[in-house]
């Protein structure tokens, strides 16, 4: 069983930044491969970012092309934690941010086998 904990949403300008965090609780957090989801108001939730368990210590990274070039995934092993950096917000970014985590080696929306409660993220113009 693993849990994860979200923190670090808010309220932020246009051309602002913010830093998401995710705490998983599990012994096995490294195995998973881990990642963020969103869903704005009236859409369906989709896919922002993940970290790909690549075996062993390697993960590979991979983002829908709207937030290519402006955020970044990173994961930490010790802290049992992974972040999203946000850079260079629009008002398009709004949504509610959801960490997500499956043993699959690949995370995609079909294999999710946990997920946090959310953040909510809201880009002003």
């Amino acid at each position: 069983q693993v849990q994860l904990v979200e923190s670090g949403g808010g309220l932020v300008q246009a051309g602002g930044s913010l830093r998401l965090s995710c705490a998983a609780s599990g012994r096995t957090f490294r195995d998973y491969a881990m990642g963020w989801f969103r869903q704005a108001p009236g859409k369906e939730r989709e896919f922002v970012a993940a970290l790909n368990w690549g075996g062993g210590s390697v993960y590979y990274t991979d983002y829908t092309d709207s937030v290519k070039r402006r955020f970044t995934a990173s994961r930490d092993n010790a802290k049992n934690t992974v972040y999203l950096q946000m850079n260079n917000l629009t008002p398009e970014d709004t949504a509610v941010y959801y960490c997500a985590a499956s043993r699959a080696v690949k995370l995609t929306t079909t294999n999710v086998d946990y997920w946090g409660q959310g953040t909510q993220v809201t880009v002003s113009s």
